[in-house]
């Protein structure tokens, strides 16, 4: 393999080398519990209280509105399931879409058994839910409503701001939780301005290490642990926190918003050139994405190709994409994104998810589209045009 091109940075990024060196430094010089009273423990506990300002900072909350996690899908589970313990009174009633993250939509299949009411909003053909149909569905019994920021297979952005109004309107005692694992360090947000109540993030997302997440909780916002334990984490996520881990992912926040308005311009621009040069050289396939998707990610379908194929030439050449989330790709079924946006079953299959960060280049996108010209017609025709 004589090159490596990494498009599937959607599923995870490349730690950044400054990242790699502070935890390494943390391991070494900074390894005690930050719940302990002594001089090792202090300076745990400075670090912890470091990067909680970092990642408040770069969401303009306040630190104590920060609630580190082992990642996006706990940081989902915690919103969810604690929110809605602790607001019991609420009402018994959800509201949230069809293209969800597996670790929404699970946490929702498996409440729909256990007496709520789940309402799953359908999007269009972009990707976009359809607003109305969310008005439609607001009653006072509506205790959460729970979206996708970025979609992580199609990069669609959700109407934030919409929803809120919406919301505010009908019924302003609802809470909204947003699962903006794809969209934090890639646009900027700020939830308590917003009207956000709760926010989930990731740091490997975002050049950090894995492991480690985030959950905002606007002040004001009861949730109730869902672990149970020494009481970290303000007594609402218990367990000796991963300092290192916690550390990099603070300072990979820093670097990642130090650079986001320049990044954002370069991969739109990158994103604009793959698709230029896949309408000069590729025939029978379709963008997914719609054109004000996150410039982060791009899916592509290849009409009558097996993505599964597609993705493995694709790796013989070092070039690395996805069929969709990493959470769910293995378990060889159709996306059930693309089916909720109503994709052609021709189209369906070939769907390939190619995703950039700050570390990709021009050549990487000429790279590819060159791979794609070559392998395609060989793996569709047998060969044969």
């Amino acid at each position: 393999m004589d090159r490596e091109i990494y498009l599937d940075n959607a599923a995870t990024t490349r730690a950044y080398d400054e990242v790699i060196s502070y935890m390494n430094d943390i391991n070494i010089k900074y390894y005690g519990n930050p719940s302990s009273m002594h001089t090792k423990g202090i300076e745990a506990e400075k670090l912890l209280k470091l990067a909680r300002e970092r990642i408040a900072g770069s969401m303009g909350a306040v630190p104590g509105e920060i609630y580190f996690t082992s990642g996006g899908t706990e940081a989902n589970n915690m919103a969810i399931f604690g929110y809605l313990e602790a607001n019991r009174h609420s009402g018994k009633h959800i509201i949230t879409t069809a293209v969800e993250h597996p670790s929404v939509l699970e946490v929702y299949k498996y409440l729909s058994k256990k007496g709520y009411t789940v309402d799953f909003i359908n999007p269009d053909s972009q990707g976009i839910i359809d607003l109305n149909m969310l008005e439609s569905k607001i009653t006072s019994e509506t205790a959460l409503i729970s979206l996708l920021y970025v979609n992580n297979e199609t990069g669609a952005v959700q109407p934030v701001q919409e929803v809120v109004e919406i919301k505010n309107r009908l019924n302003r005692n609802a809470a909204i939780h947003m699962d903006a694992v794809q969209a934090y360090g890639k646009i900027r947000i700020n939830p308590g301005k917003s009207g956000i109540d709760l926010m989930s993030v990731s740091s490997h997302k975002i050049h950090g290490p894995k492991g480690c997440g985030a959950l905002f909780v606007r002040n004001g916002i009861k949730l109730q642990s869902i672990l149970f334990g020494g009481g970290q984490e303000n007594k609402l996520r218990s367990g000796t926190e991963n300092v290192p881990g916690i550390s990099g992912f603070g300072l990979a926040s820093e670097i990642t918003f130090r650079n986001i308005n320049e990044n954002s311009q370069k991969l739109s621009a990158l994103k604009s050139r793959f698709i230029e040069l896949l309408e000069e050289k590729i025939q029978d396939y379709r963008v997914i994405s719609n054109e004000n998707s996150s410039p982060y990610i791009l899916n592509v379908a290849f009409k009558n190709l097996k993505a599964e194929v597609l993705l493995h030439h694709l790796e013989e050449r070092g070039i690395f994409v996805s069929t969709g989330s990493a959470c769910s790709s293995r378990r060889n079924t159709s996306s059930h994104v693309l089916k909720a946006m109503a994709v052609e079953p021709c189209y369906i299959d070939g769907a390939i998810r190619f995703s950039f960060s700050s570390f990709t280049s021009i050549e990487d996108i000429e790279y590819t589209v060159s791979a794609l010209v070559d392998i395609i017609p060989r793996i569709r025709y047998g060969g044969k045009k």
